[in-house]
């Protein structure tokens, strides 16, 4: 019988079968998702998301049609709005979202009790005003909105137009603030008291008596509520240009802050010699980085060719918090793009065509400053669009896989064995134009503000029984 066998092959010439890796049994294996894994799916995540819910603000206050209804019959027509949602924010855990508007209206809303219970088919529904848990007229404009993250029960709100900071609790049913902190007005050479409005706040996440305030001379102040309702601390910018968004890092350690010259800067808040707070009285503390965009924004060849790269005002910045060296940032062109804080380079950009050149209607839109989010857990960066009514949701893994990544090769990405679905931005269309957005901590649920005052949900829509009988 030996003489029927194949003699065995030796080691050196016994070579493997080339296959494939099968990559969804390697997951079940490890029993974890690889980044690259999950980041092979934002496309099909980004496309499942639509608008399924939109809530106008036809409210009332004590029997009276509210001061941000009112403005919108009068902003008809007009090149400036005076109403619009100018901010909105969660939670730390996703169970109230607060909002205010430019006519001065703050509300508070329970997300599951108002935004769960749409109907699929009654899109824009007038929703029951006893939903809300707070919806007070603070009779001057509004323009940010933050939750104490170290006191969930309280919300801070403040305006460009004003140099106080009033604190609400929603335990309490009251239309007054429970604590109003004040800046400092500012004496010139003539006499005059400067107050100098606030444009964005900022809440350590372990220390509920302090909290941090820009404002529009390049500054932040910082109050510490145990000691008195003026600024204990103030740190200075290299310039005299408004500070429009600050940002603090996860273990509080350092601030950014981003100006209107299109300038981001850092201040330390460890301790030391270079710390901001070596002095116990109010100090004069210089940055420890700035940076300005438009200089990074020259480094990235193929866009120094097609654009004509300038100094613009930087709208917000955001940390990543699935990625905290990433600091996302929005300017009023309608540009996005992330700085790396390890390298301190522009890493993707995403630059969409122009108001003008769309040919919007609407260009007040573009004119508004709006504020984008990031969703919890992905690289995925949420932003209105500055020329029509929409929202784009920007691929910003931190890789040169993504389709925003200043290295991207379309042509190298195309090169692979194993099928995947193409890696793209997306563009959800909405009713309404987009002047804010925040998303939900926990189910990536956004809730974007319009200009005229509606609360949209996009969000991947559920599924019922019935319609997958129908289908």
């Amino acid at each position: 019988m030996e003489k029927y066998l194949n003699p065995p092959l030796s080691p050196s010439s016994q070579s493997p079968i080339p296959r494939h890796q099968w990559r969804r049994g390697l997951i079940e294996l490890n029993g974890k998702l690889p980044p690259k894994y999950h980041h092979d799916l934002y496309p099909l995540l980004m496309q499942s998301y639509s608008q399924v819910g939109a809530f106008p603000h036809s409210y009332h206050i004590n029997g009276s049609i509210c001061r941000t209804h009112v403005n919108l019959f009068r902003d008809v027509g007009c090149w400036r709005t005076r109403s619009g949602i100018s901010a909105l924010e969660f939670d730390s855990k996703g169970i109230y979202i607060a909002s205010v508007t430019k006519a001065g209206c703050l509300t508070v809303h329970d997300f599951d009790v108002l935004f769960c219970g749409y109907s699929k088919n009654i899109v824009g529904t007038k929703e029951d005003e006893g939903k809300q848990l707070l919806h007070i007229d603070v009779s001057q404009q509004l323009d940010v909105v933050r939750w104490n993250l170290a006191n969930q029960d309280e919300v801070a709100c403040t305006s460009t137009q004003s140099s106080e900071v009033k604190i609400f609790d929603i335990g309490y049913v009251s239309s007054e603030p429970v604590e109003v902190l004040q800046k400092k007005p500012s004496v010139t050479i003539h006499g005059c008291n400067v107050l100098k409005g606030l444009s964005d706040i900022a809440f350590p996440s372990n220390d509920s008596s302090r909290l941090f305030a820009s404002d529009l001379h390049g500054a932040i102040n910082m109050w510490d509520r145990r000691i008195n309702h003026l600024p204990c601390l103030e740190l200075t910018s290299s310039s005299s240009n408004a500070l429009s968004s600050i940002k603090l890092t996860g273990d509080d350690q350092v601030i950014f802050g981003a100006s209107k010259n299109g300038i981001i800067y850092s201040w330390d808040l460890r301790g030391g010699r270079s710390s901001a707070f070596q002095f116990n009285k109010e100090a004069f503390n210089s940055p420890m980085m700035s940076l300005k965009l438009a200089s990074q924004l020259e480094k990235i060849e193929h866009l120094k060719a097609q654009s004509n790269i300038v100094s613009k005002e930087v709208h917000s910045i955001e940390i990543n918090p699935s990625c905290p060296h990433q600091l996302a940032f929005h300017l009023d062109d309608g540009w996005s793009g992330v700085l790396d804080l390890y390298t301190w380079q522009v890493t993707h950009i995403h630059c969409p065509p122009p108001a003008w050149l769309e040919n919007a209607a609407d260009m007040s839109c573009a004119s508004c400053s709006r504020k984008p989010s990031w969703l919890p857990s992905h690289s995925i960066y949420a932003v209105g669009s500055s020329s029509s009514n929409g929202l784009y949701l920007l691929d910003f893994y931190p890789d040169c896989s993504s389709p925003c990544h200043v290295d991207y090769d379309e042509h190298i990405q195309g090169i692979s064995k194993i099928k995947r679905p193409s890696k793209q931005n997306s563009f959800i269309p909405l009713q309404e134009g987009i002047t804010a957005c925040t998303t939900h901590p926990l189910n990536g649920a956004i809730v974007a503000g319009t200009k005229l005052s509606s609360l949209l949900v996009v969000s991947q829509k559920s599924m019922s029984r019935g319609d997958e009988d129908e289908g």
